[in-house]
């Protein structure tokens, strides 16, 4: 039987614009991936000639997902290229803000992103909330609203869809799929989490504002240290961010982490046999300052580093002078891999490819992406929570270890195993889903900590929140990185200064590391590697490759983005949401 060719595009519930393209077998086993942005990034010819001091709020446009992270990275680099060291006070609000940012991020992914490649909607109709209140309190001693009544009330409500013959927000799905696994009652229970996570999402939004000034695009950063003077200085503002997060907190303990305990149980087989594994390679910048010692000199939460091949004795230190990015297979003129301070975005499209059969298919053997192809040290690698959980593991960090022997043995003990479950179990996209609830929750924790430690230091006397320093002297050339973890990975913004003007500018972001095309050794990126071996159950409702692909929670907007500063139609789009097989 000749195999098929499957177009995903757009692939949906992610930010900005993606395409996928498998080749499968007679069996519905994907034996060949690709991975495509469909639009270009010029944020970085934006920022040429512009004082540095600015490049902050213009590269916080890249995303508004992402939100401050990009703000911060780029600060970061601009303090990095002058040699500033921010006040304390200025660090732990950017740990906060930041901090903030993953909690948010990560469980709104869970939940209103990927959460529904894993729950069927429809079978929760069919549960007893009798028994589905009875079977919360088998993943925790004291459930979130878990209770028969909120269980009917919730039912209530998507019968009410279906007799008004729509879903709502959940219509359009992969519904009765045979990939779902989980029973009527766990369904109804994912499900009412979905819809309280949807009102919890603005406690996390107003973390992020009590120092960040709104959300999203937060403004409170500057080069030198933060402007939220006030708000450090006023107990209330303080009691406010600590008691939100409790509040987020308790959602992630007694849901978020449950559910993905729930989920992890019903989805073992596809964890042991590594379904969605991909590369095995990890890399982190690290991130999270913990001490006052300057930037690449501190202590942090997340170790940087990196692991080949999913073992986790060959960690080593990471050295950014080992990043480079190559074009061989994406839309820019032709050149060698060449590291982001000499980076060059000059685009060079040139299309896709009509078939007999009347559609327009990626020309794989040349340029098919928007995505420039990172590579590390000459290896391609993933970046992302289960990264850094992986690197945490393997660098010997005492507290990452602890929240992943903890989930894992709560995978154990409810698979009946009488030990944790394996390590191994994590490189699979359940173990790339179950990284991120593992993550939240130590963030969560440490966020206690941050809070406590900054109005401490506030109430010993200590009110600084900038460095101050000499533009003229410092500005005229110079150039710095701002490397660290955004929530889907590994963050990096490059600047070269010259004459007190931005010379070069380079961002590479977490989606540019795992959505990229091949490279020049013709090597997958993590998206591509990924999918290899998956089985579709049904290639109309390619479920499957869904379900891996959102377990990266893709951020495409990050990696492309054009602009007409004068503002005129730039082209037009007709997007043919059918899968083609």
């Amino acid at each position: 039987m000749a195999k098929k060719h499957l177009v995903i595009d757009p692939i949906t519930r992610i930010e900005g614009h993606l395409r996928i393209e498998a080749i499968i077998d007679e069996n519905n086993v994907v034996t060949d991936a690709y991975s495509s942005s469909t639009m270009f990034r010029g944020i970085e010819e934006i920022l040429k000639g512009r004082d540095p001091r600015d490049c902050g709020l213009l590269a916080m446009r890249i995303c508004g997902v992402c939100t401050g992270t990009h703000y911060q990275r780029s600060i970061e680099a601009v303090e990095d290229a002058f040699d500033i060291t921010i006040p304390k006070n200025a660090r732990i609000v950017r740990n906060l803000i930041q901090g903030a940012l993953y909690l948010h991020d990560h469980v709104v992914h869970f939940y209103h992103l990927h959460g529904l490649d894993w729950v069927d909607i429809t079978s929760a109709l069919k549960a007893d909330p009798k028994k589905a209140a009875k079977e919360a309190f088998n993943w925790h001693k004291t459930p979130y609203g878990a209770s028969e009544s909120e269980f009917i009330q919730i039912q209530e409500r998507l019968t009410k869809f279906v007799k008004q013959g729509r879903l709502g927000i959940f219509s359009n799905a992969y519904w009765g799929n045979k990939s779902y696994k989980l029973t009527p009652e766990q369904n109804l229970i994912a499900t009412a989490h979905y819809l309280q996570a949807l009102d919890l999402q603005r406690d996390a939004a107003k973390l992020m504002a009590i120092f960040g000034g709104k959300m999203p695009h937060p403004q409170s950063l500057v080069v030198g240290g933060v402007t939220c003077v006030q708000d450090i200085q006023n107990p209330a503002r303080i009691a406010l961010f600590k008691t939100l997060l409790k509040k987020f907190s308790h959602f992630i303990k007694t849901a978020y982490l449950p559910d993905l305990a729930m989920a992890g149980v019903k989805y073992v087989d596809e964890a042991l046999d590594g379904t969605g594994a991909g590369l095995k390679n990890f890399l982190s910048y690290g991130d999270f300052r913990l001490d006052d010692n300057g930037f690449y000199k501190s202590a942090l939460l997340f170790p940087s580093g990196v692991v080949l091949n999913g073992d986790l004795s060959t960690f080593q230190e990471f050295d950014h002078n080992k990043v480079a990015e190559d074009v061989t297979h994406a839309w820019y003129e032709d050149g060698k891999p060449l590291h982001p301070y000499d980076g060059v975005t000059n685009p060079k499209y040139t299309g896709l490819e009509n078939k007999e059969d009347g559609f327009a298919y990626l020309k794989t053997d040349e340029k098919y992406s928007w995505i420039k192809s990172p590579i590390y040290d000459d290896n391609r690698v993933e970046v992302g929570p289960l990264a850094r959980m992986v690197i945490g593991v393997a660098a010997g960090d005492e507290r990452i270890t602890k929240y992943v022997t903890n989930f894992l043995g709560l995978l154990g003990e409810k698979l009946g195993l009488g030990k944790p479950a394996p390590t191994a179990a994590l490189y699979s996209t359940v173990g790339r889903t179950a990284a991120r609830a593992i993550e939240t929750e130590l963030m969560a924790d440490v966020m206690i900590e941050w809070v406590d430690e900054l109005a401490g230091n506030v109430a010993n006397g200590d009110t600084s929140t900038w460095t101050e320093f000499d533009f003229d002297k410092v500005s005229k050339n110079a150039k710095g990185h701002g490397l660290a973890e955004a929530p889907r990975g590994g963050l990096g913004h490059w600047v070269k200064i010259k004459d007190g003007k931005i010379e070069n500018y380079q961002a590479v972001v977490p989606s540019t590391w795992n959505a990229a095309p091949r490279d020049y050794k013709g090597r997958m990126g993590a998206y591509e590697a990924s999918l290899i071996g998956t089985k579709v159950s049904d290639v109309k409702q390619p479920l499957e490759i869904l379900r891996t692909i959102h377990s990266f929670d893709p951020c495409i907007a990050c990696a492309v983005h054009i602009v007409d500063t004068k503002g005129r139609e730039l082209s037009k789009f007709k997007v043919n949401t059918s899968c083609a097989v």
